[in-house]
Order: C-alpha cells, then structure tokens, then sequence
C-alpha cells in the first residue's frame, strides 16, 4: 500500500465528473436522462479512489456533469456534495461550482457562496446553457464577481441550443459537436474581448483545446475584415490567450500537443481524464502512454512534470 501511495504522489486530474444520486433522480424526473445523446455513466467514490491509487493520480479536481440541472437546489445539493467529498478525503479531491444558469442573479449568488463559503477551487461553466452561451454579454456581472475574486473556470461543452436532431443522431455529441460547443464558447468570448477585461479570471478549456489550434489563427486573419465593417472591436489577442489553460482529455499525442502550442505555452497544459465517462483501463493506458511519450520525445521531455501536475500546482495555487 505504501507502494502505491508513494507512486500517487504527483498527478493532477483536472477533468473529472461527480454524478451524484440527487442529479441523477432530477434529470429522471424531467426525462433529461438522455439529453447528451448518451447514458450517464455510473459513479462510486471508493472505484474512483481506488482507480486513482492504482493509477498514480494523487488529487481529481470534481465537475458536475453535462447536462445542467433545472434546479438551484440541485446545483447547491452537488455543490455540498462536492465540498464534503474534499473535506472527508484531504488532499485527494478538489471541485469546481456548478451555477444555476441561464438565471445570471441566482448563478452570482452560487458562486460567491461555493467560493467564500465552501470553498470551492474554482466555477464549472458550460458552454451554453438554454441557448444562453458564454461572451453573452449579460454574463459579464457574473464574470465581474469570478473576476474579483481570481476564480478558475472549468469549461465543458454541453449541447448545442438549437440542436438538429437528426444530426445529432448520426454523429454522437461527444465524437464531434462537443469540440465544435468548447471552440464556438471560447471564440465568442475572445471576440467580446472578455477574457481581457478579467484579467484576474483564469479558463481551462477541455479536450486538447478542440478547435482552437485551427480557429484561432483563422479569427486573427479575419478580425481586420470584421472591424472594418464594424462586426468586432477592437481585440486583445494577446490577453485573451494569455487567460487560457487546456486540459489534455480525449485524444492526446504528441502531435495533438504540438498543435496546441502553436497557440500557447507549455505552462498551460494540464493533465485532465474525463473520469468517470472514459473506462478506467482505457484512461490507466493512456495515461501511461503518456508518461511514456513524455520520456522519450526530445522537445516535450522537459515539460513532463508541468503537463501533470506542477502546471495544475501553480493554477490553483
């Protein structure tokens, strides 16, 4: 046991879902069950700790799981959850806040009793919630609260609002629109300059950054064009990145991460699973694959230690 213990010492999970009862018998109750287009996996705490025990994972930073519940009370119910779960096991969990989107008065309210009362290490926000998507500008006194108080965003995507169904029903959620969701959030809110005028809030965009190697220079090439006809502002490229992290779950490589650094730098790369929506001994593989590709390439050797934990470490402080 001691074996492994010392072995878990290091790895950060930053992209990892709580689904508790209580979420689960709210979406049961609406008929949301299958919303996302997929069943909601099961979760067990003692399967998650022991998974990362075996796995060499020494804390899990909690999210709520797609899709948002209806309920404030529901959200504050998984707040708590959260909270508890981090205080009965010191040093192995961490959560972000779930907020009661699209009601903006009721999500400011969550947030600062999830920070200042529980807590919490950060905010999960969705992409959209209710057709409601992030750079909308009435957000902007939500992020003005998360901003004062140098808040971490986990963002994940949820369901397009409207949706094609029939689209949907061919190409699953989580195989392609979920990379277009995180991509449209992101640039909206690069294009409204958000992110540059909280310079104190920090967001992690899940999933190897989606489409954002391939958008991101195609928005600086276009902005001119949309100025001159007077589409955007004016937009701090610099800043707005700058306030950008990216977990590496889904489909990491080493050419996926080379990719991704096109656009930022190697400390903004996090080590994230997706527990528990991937089988644990697909993620305890890939894990592993990627120590390993991060031993032996040259040019990612030296940042072995950022991407899994020290990166994370200085993030959340």
């Amino acid at each position: 046991m001691l074996a492994v213990l010392s072995q878990a010492q290091g790895v950060i999970d930053v992209h990892s879902h709580i689904i508790t009862p209580g979420f689960v018998t709210a979406l049961e109750t609406e008929g949301r069950l299958m919303e996302e287009g997929f069943p909601l996996p099961k979760y067990d705490l003692d399967n998650h700790l022991r998974w990362m025990d075996e796995t060499g994972i020494e804390t899990s930073v909690l999210t709520l799981a797609a899709p948002q519940p209806s309920s404030a009370a529901v959200v504050r119910a998984t707040n708590e959850e959260a909270y508890r779960i981090k205080r009965e096991h010191q040093g192995r969990f961490m959560f972000c806040a779930a907020l009661p989107l699209p009601d903006v008065d009721a999500a400011i309210r969550e947030a600062v009793y999830a920070l200042d009362t529980l807590g919490a290490d950060g905010i999960k926000l969705a992409t959209n919630v209710q057709g409601q998507y992030l750079g909308a500008q009435e957000l902007d006194t939500l992020f003005a609260v998360l901003n004062e108080r140098h808040a971490v965003i986990i963002l994940h995507p949820h369901r397009p609002n409207p949706v094609n169904h029939e689209v949907m029903a061919q190409t699953p959620l989580a195989m392609q629109e979920y990379l277009s969701e995180t991509t449209r959030a992101v640039t909206n809110m690069i294009s409204r300059n958000v992110l540059a005028r909280y310079p104190d809030v920090k967001v992690v965009v899940p999933h190897c950054g989606a489409y954002l190697p391939l958008a991101v220079p195609r928005m600086k090439s276009l902005t001119p064009v949309m100025q001159a006809n007077k589409m955007v502002g004016e937009i701090d490229w610099e800043a707005n990145l700058a306030a950008l992290y990216y977990d590496l779950a889904g489909a990491h490589s080493p050419e996926t991460i080379r990719m991704m650094l096109t656009i930022t730098t190697p400390d903004h790369l996090l080590y994230g699973s997706d527990y528990p929506y991937v089988a644990p001994q697909v993620l305890t593989q890939g894990l592993a694959r990627m120590k390993q590709y991060l031993t032996d390439e040259p040019d990612l050797a030296p940042f072995k230690e950022m991407f899994l934990y020290k990166n994370a470490q200085q993030l959340f402080k």
